[in-house]
């Protein structure tokens, strides 16, 4: 029987590979060289830094993380020693689209803007960004897109450069990998030239890595009224923050946009697949148990009461509000890890029902979009 050692902070993954493996469980920043000198494979988060000091020696062939990045794993190395990887690409993609949607519906009611008026920027546009792309348009904003590699092999005109992207979008949203280096770098990306192109009012999202926005000139931006608002969800350092930085933006959150149930369990399944495919351990179709439902699935909303905006933010904050994972940031800055590993629950929009009463058409038509069952009923 194969051993697999894995980060004990993976959900749904307790239970599953103990008929076919020996499974044990390690907090994923304290997964040490030792721990895998009798393992054969390695399931992830990325929290555990995968490169020759963790690996060499060990009987590890195969490691599989349960995360859409892999930028925790050192590739080259891996392959010099014949080891074996694989991440969850777009497992979580639904649930950063949830976290940029209530982002966007908080902001635009914040600063009494019309969606319908608005350009949205999306760098990096593959299972995350696109996805977010075709929410905005929902939301009735004008939509840019900016991916180079994906430019290369696709060509047309679906693309633009990021200089336009910077001179006509109010919002931009950053949703690439983090590479260091090379033609396609995206280590921090986010400097004081691409800063210094933006308008005055630029809002920024970055929900990506840290790494790919350089804080000092971020602070030195706004600072200088760059932009008008910032809202980040990944640092440059963490688990340990810029505090300054922390009180100059306007959402900050714990590395958490990916967190609903519904995408770990897509991070475990697709992990659970991968390892059982490497040794033929037969649980090539796994998937976890049922997901648990929210206590209160069904939604409510007035337009009679409201306007379009203010509906759309007031229903979709009943199942993500994201301001709430702002506020537990700031109470302690210092918890950062634990918030993340103790993190609510949370499921996406397919989980709930709206019941709208004297509900605007369009405003059916955008939550079914943004992938809510809508009852319409025309009495409060």
């Amino acid at each position: 029987m194969i051993r697999i050692v894995a980060d004990d902070k993976i959900p749904f993954l307790k239970g599953a590979l103990e008929g076919v493996a020996t499974v044990d469980y390690i907090p994923g920043a304290e997964i040490s060289n030792s721990d895998l000198l009798k393992a054969d494979g390695l399931i992830t988060r990325t929290r555990t830094r995968c490169d020759r000091k963790l690996l060499e020696g060990t009987g590890v062939r195969f490691i599989t993380s349960a995360t859409i990045g892999h930028d925790h794993i050192d590739t080259a190395y891996c392959q010099s020693a014949g080891i074996g990887w694989t991440n969850a690409p777009g497992c979580n993609s639904a649930s950063v689209r949830q976290y940029i949607i209530s982002t966007l519906l908080y902001l635009v009611n914040l600063r009494d803007l019309d969606p319908r008026a608005l350009t949205l920027g999306v760098i990096g546009v593959g299972n995350v960004g696109s996805k977010v792309a075709a929410a905005a348009k929902a939301l009735g904003m004008n939509v840019l897109l900016n991916d180079p590699p994906r430019k290369r092999v696709e060509g047309g005109n679906d693309f633009v450069e990021i200089s336009e992207i910077l001179e006509r979008a109010r919002i931009i949203t950053i949703h690439v990998p983090l590479q260091k280096g090379g033609a396609d770098n995206t280590f921090r990306m986010v400097n004081r030239e691409f800063l210094q192109g933006m308008g005055s009012e630029t809002i920024l999202i970055n929900t990506s890595r840290g790494e790919v926005v350089e804080e000092l000139a971020l602070l030195e931006g706004i600072r200088e009224g760059r932009l008008s608002d910032v809202v980040l969800d990944v640092f440059e350092n963490e688990p340990g923050i810029n505090r300054q930085l922390l009180d100059y933006v306007t959402l900050a959150t714990p590395h958490i946009a990916g967190y609903s149930l519904d995408g770990k369990a897509n991070g475990t399944t697709m992990a659970v697949r991968a390892m059982s495919r490497f040794f033929n351990l037969g649980m090539d179709q796994w998937e976890p148990g049922s997901i648990p439902k929210p206590v209160e699935a069904d939604l409510f909303g007035d337009a009679s009461r409201t306007t379009p905006r203010e509906l759309l933010w007031e229903i979709y904050r009943q199942s993500y509000d994201v301001t709430l994972d702002d506020g537990r940031l700031r109470e302690d800055p210092g918890a950062f890890e634990r918030l993340r590993g103790d993190y609510p629950f949370r499921r996406e929009p397919q989980a709930y029902s709206v019941r709208l009463f004297q509900g605007y058409r369009e405003i059916t038509e955008i939550l079914e979009n943004l992938g809510f069952s809508v009852l319409a009923d025309h009495c409060a």
